[in-house]
């Protein structure tokens, strides 16, 4: 299950699937990046930050980066939303934590929400 809700600059973004997971993580994005489902409009290069509630953990993460990648409405079977790339100074525990969640996954050629 993906839900997504947001403040200003601020989503809330919960997964709670490892498919969910695997089609919203982008290994292949410099520091790593996640696909957000939303119909709000964002511009590429702006700043955001995600307050990402993942799996099983007790506590959310909190995430700053920005937008990379837009993906429209459209009436394929990729949803409309953006991609944020995760900046360099955030801590890689959260990226561990993903990989670690998707072991075994990161190569599959299966398509996700970007490729």
């Amino acid at each position: 299950m993906i839900e997504t809700t947001s403040s200003e600059n601020t989503l809330f973004h919960t997964i709670t699937d490892k498919n969910d997971l695997y089609d919203a993580y982008m290994p292949f994005v410099i520091n790593g990046g996640l696909f957000i489902s939303t119909n709000l409009p964002y511009e590429m290069g702006q700043k955001v930050s995600i307050v990402l509630t993942l799996m099983d953990e007790i506590e959310p993460f909190t995430i700053s980066g920005k937008v990379i990648w837009t993906t429209p409405h459209s009436e394929g079977y990729r949803p409309s939303g953006i991609g944020i790339q995760f900046n360099k100074k955030d801590d890689i525990t959260v990226r561990n934590k993903i990989e670690t969640y998707l072991a075994g996954t990161l190569l599959s050629d299966r398509s996700t929400f970007t490729m």
